[in-house]
């Protein structure tokens, strides 16, 4: 099965480590090439994430080196790697080649200024969360208690994500910013999004907000983040397997995709370690699904509803 999955860390590992890792084979990147491979991954969403405590301009700055490591490190050394521009490109990956996509997560390194969104879209970025949780000029993030929606320039920004065929992802968004990226949008997904009504984090999507989003032809791709899968105690797949559960019960089974989050998190789903485990999930799903809505877990749900 050719499997994707929409969200990873790994770029800002390697700006941690000023690019002093393989990106290759270094055991510290669940999502390394080595492991991608041995999972099956076949596409991989690689974040910029800029940490809280820059300044705008910092992050900024930050976003660059990870896209600049991005290039050198990951797509450079490894020829495999193949940056995705355009959302057919998918369609052209050989055997042994993974797609790699750019995205943001969090608009805070462009400020107030749409021109910085314009030169991260000519390096790559395809698509683009409006916040961190936190509030910020475009909107409001799910840690945000007054719980606004999106300003003129979050507007601004959905529009140019609109006519650029660019993905929106409401997965850190309060409510009030998500219903209208759900107005506003051509384009909505959640990247990395777990049921609330199974685990009540305030980064979960609500029934309601993820029905409105398949009825928009989104995606939602579940995350490995085992605090947003279980409240409490050890957390294994079948835990996670009950969350695609739900969001079938509530007309998802051709809108659900994979999100990890590794190499953004440090405790894990017991069998989804990294990457090169992948195949522990997909082979669980295939105790609960047919093989046809497991292939659609896998990659085949977003690939049929991406831009066009």
């Amino acid at each position: 099965m050719k499997i994707i999955d929409l969200h990873c860390d790994a770029l800002l590992k390697l700006w941690y480590a000023d690019g002093k890792k393989s990106y290759e084979n270094d055991e510290e990147l669940d999502t390394n090439k080595l492991r991608l491979l041995q999972g099956g991954v076949k596409v991989q969403g690689f974040a910029i994430y800029t940490p809280t405590n820059l300044s705008s301009e910092q992050r900024f700055h930050c976003a660059l080196d990870q896209i600049y490591y991005f290039q050198t490190e990951v797509l450079a050394k490894n020829p495999e790697m193949k940056q995705i521009k355009e959302w057919i490109d998918i369609d052209s990956l050989k055997d042994g080649e993974i797609g790699a996509i750019l995205t943001l997560e969090g608009v805070e390194p462009i400020g107030n200024d749409l021109k910085k969104l314009h030169l991260f879209y000519q390096l790559g970025v395809r698509a683009v969360g409006l916040t961190w949780n936190y509030a910020n000029l475009a909107a409001d993030g799910a840690d945000e208690t007054r719980n606004g929606g999106l300003t003129l320039f979050g507007k601004e920004i959905v529009n140019f994500h609109n006519e650029h065929k660019i993905l929106t992802d409401v997965s850190h968004l309060c409510e009030g910013s998500f219903w209208d990226v759900m107005e506003y949008a051509k384009y909505p997904f959640a990247s990395h999004s777990n049921a609330r009504a199974l685990c009540d984090h305030q980064r979960n999507l609500r029934d309601e907000q993820a029905k409105a989003l398949f009825e928009k032809g989104g995606t939602l791709h579940v995350t490995y983040v085992t605090m947003f899968i279980n409240e409490q105690g050890q957390v294994g797949i079948p835990d996670l397997i009950r969350h695609v559960d739900h969001f079938c019960s509530l007309g998802g089974v051709r809108h659900l995709g994979l999100g990890s989050d590794f190499d953004g998190i440090t405790t894990k789903v017991e069998g989804l370690e990294h990457a090169g485990v992948t195949y522990n999930l997909i082979n669980e799903l295939l105790k609960h699904y047919s093989e046809e809505q497991v292939r659609g877990f896998a990659g085949e749900n977003f690939l049929r509803n991406r831009p066009v």
